[in-house]
């Protein structure tokens, strides 16, 4: 008699984890549906969309006929992702919520929650990504929580594997995984991995999960949504004014509300000027953004080509 096996699957709200979990009932797995609830909507003043995406998850469940649970990690969200993320962004650098998200709470919480309270013999998301073990290995490699030592066990037997690219070039999320741990990799499915995104929608609309398609894809930070990024920033940090400043003629062109609001390389959105300028400096002890124009850059790039 075979082995029925339970996976444990994150639902988001979206096409992606209800064709993933639509693909694993298919594989005759048992699996179980869970939301994952990581900011406190009162916060935001009803802004955050947790509520749709919850409901939108348990309906997909419910036409699967598959359990569904709902998880709360808003404190480890806070501590271990946003903290770190506003800490990083005071100092002028600009961390990737979404690589914090996946290595602390998916792919940590997540995981040992539905292995140790759910009986999960795996867990599955629905990233566009790819593994080098086939289910089976998956469902046979021990789980192994990450050592709290400095040193592994000499003695444990590790099954390595290798995170890999997504078929769907375009929406390969790999970087997104790219500091989830061993013990974690080994024991998650990525049904959407060697498909296209065209074609998990094809699924979704067979499958009648139209309530899904009419989301607009999330864009946004990581649990907290697609919105304002310079409004909502600046509701945890401190506005620190200063000037944009051309790295042409030393001229002011406009003021900001904080250098850590912007990223080199990025568009500078300067009001009154119909031109696209770039932040290509940051002062960190005057506040100031350089900034350079396009044409500048276009000259710069004809005049390196000669």
């Amino acid at each position: 008699m075979q082995v029925v096996r339970h996976v444990v699957c994150a639902m988001s709200g979206g096409v992606d984890s209800a064709v993933s979990a639509l693909l694993l009932r298919r594989r005759g797995y048992q699996v179980t549906g869970v939301f994952m609830n990581n900011w406190d909507v009162v916060d935001e003043h009803g802004m955050c969309s947790a509520e749709k995406d919850c409901e939108d998850a348990y309906r997909v469940c419910q036409k699967l006929d598959i359990p569904f649970h709902q998880v709360s990690y808003v404190k480890e969200y806070w501590h271990e992702v946003f903290s770190y993320f506003l800490n990083e962004y005071e100092k002028g650098r600009t961390p990737n919520p979404d690589v914090l998200c996946n290595k602390h709470i998916k792919f940590n919480h997540f995981l040992n929650y539905a292995i140790d309270n759910l009986g999960a013999d795996a867990i599955a998301t629905g990233h566009y990504a790819r593994t080098s073990h086939e289910d089976e290995d998956i469902f046979q490699n021990q789980y192994l929580k990450s050592s709290q030592t400095l040193f592994r066990n000499r003695f444990e037997i590790r099954n390595n594997v290798k995170l890999l690219q997504a078929a769907d070039f375009f929406k390969d999320q790999t970087f997104f995984l790219s500091q989830i741990s061993q013990c974690a990799l080994r024991k998650t499915l990525f049904p959407l991995g060697g498909l296209t995104k065209d074609f998990v929608k094809k699924i979704a609309a067979e499958a009648g999960f139209h309530h899904v398609l009419k989301r607009k894809e999330s864009m946004g930070i990581c649990f907290i949504g697609e919105r304002n990024f310079e409004k909502f920033i600046l509701e945890y940090l401190e506005p620190q004014p200063g000037n944009f400043v051309s790295i042409e003629d030393g001229k002011i062109l406009g003021t900001h509300k904080g250098w850590f609001l912007f990223t080199l390389g990025q568009r500078a959105r300067i009001g009154g000027l119909r031109d696209p300028w770039f932040v290509v400096d940051k002062d960190v002890a005057t506040g100031d953004i350089f900034v350079v124009g396009a044409s500048f850059m276009s000259n710069l790039n004809n005049h390196s080509v000669r």
